[in-house]
């Protein structure tokens, strides 16, 4: 028999100024090797509810292979310049300016393709979970059973922007005027 709760959970603390360290290693935001096949630059900006640009912010991805396939690799924080894990980890610069290293992740099972993040930031008690979906499949985003719940300026938040050289754009807004849609886990 369990005993009942005697204490009620510590509540959570914000990200201090020193939530870095530990957190860092070596081409943390390299994905993918920058030269190899397939490697794109998935890159964004963070903006606080003031629509300022968030400079300690820290943001992880998670994506499937370019065929869809899950990563089984060992090495997410050991760089070989080879194998694709599809961890990686950013800080985001003064400008608020986060970038990695990349393969665009093909749909799972015939779904739309998607990184999963985390967000911490100063000012938050716990991080924040998203998507970042990948645009141009029109009918495997519309079908995507959690983009299909959302409504259009919803949706827009989740889904990146290709820039004219492949490559993808996606801010994440933490609060007000086009917030960042977020999961709760």
């Amino acid at each position: 028999m369990i005993p009942a709760k005697t204490h009620r959970a510590t509540p959570g603390q914000t990200v201090g100024p020193f939530f870095a360290y530990g957190l860092e290693y070596p081409k943390q935001h390299e994905v993918a090797f920058p030269h190899s096949p397939g490697a794109i630059v998935l890159g964004g900006t963070v903006y606080d509810g003031a629509g300022a640009p968030v400079p300690d912010a820290l943001v992880e991805i998670w994506g499937a292979d370019a065929d869809g396939s899950v990563p089984r690799a060992r090495g997410a924080f050991r760089r070989d310049d080879h194998t694709f894990t599809g961890f990686g980890r950013a800080f985001t610069d003064d400008e608020g300016h986060f970038e990695f290293w990349t393969r665009e992740p093909g749909g799972i099972r015939g779904r739309a393709g998607f990184y999963a993040a985390i967000v911490f930031a100063r000012g938050l008690p716990d991080k924040l979970h998203t998507r970042i979906y990948v645009p141009g499949d029109d009918a495997a985003l519309a079908a995507d059973p959690l983009l299909s719940t959302l409504t259009s300026p919803e949706r827009a938040t989740l889904v990146a922007t290709r820039a004219a050289d492949g490559y993808l754009r996606h801010d994440i807004r933490l609060q007000g005027a086009g917030e960042t849609v977020f999961l709760a886990f």
